[in-house]
Parts: C-alpha cells; sequence; structure tokens
C-alpha cells in the first residue's frame, strides 16, 4: 500500500472539513504550527548546548593534560 493519490486526499480533507468545521480548521493549524516551531527551537537550543558542553569538555581536558608533569624515564 502505497502514499494516498489524488482522491484519497480529497476525501481525507472533506472528512476533516465535515468532523472539525471550518471555523475550528484554523485555529487547529495555528496551533500545529506553533507545535511544530517550539519543537524546532527547542531541537535547535539542544544541540547549542551539546556545543557548548562538548567545548567545555574540550577545554577541561586539554587543562587537565597540560598540569600533568612528564614522566621521565629512568636509564
Amino acid at each position: 500500500m502505497g502514499m494516498p493519490g489524488g482522491m484519497e486526499w480529497i476525501l481525507i480533507a472533506l472528512v476533516v472539513l465535515l468532523l472539525f468545521g471550518g471555523k475550528k480548521i484554523p485555529e487547529l493549524m495555528k496551533g500545529l504550527g506553533s507545535g511544530i516551531k517550539n519543537f524546532k527551537k527547542a531541537v535547535k537550543d539542544d544541540d547549542e548546548s551539546e556545543i557548548v558542553k562538548s567545548d567545555e569538555i574540550e577545554k577541561k581536558d586539554n587543562k587537565e593534560t597540560s598540569e600533568k608533569p612528564e614522566e621521565t624515564k629512568k636509564v
């Protein structure tokens, strides 16, 4: 079973229109749009926080390795 064709989309649109009515559909679309917008913002903020955390970890690792004295081999 593949993607719905043209007639199926029209039938789906008519059923949605009958179920929700013409006045309720714009409100539903507005809610859906704001939900998607908030989701994208949260994903972007999460990605930025991961980058900051990885930079902090890298700086910490570099600091720890530079503070350790080098071991000398005994001959």
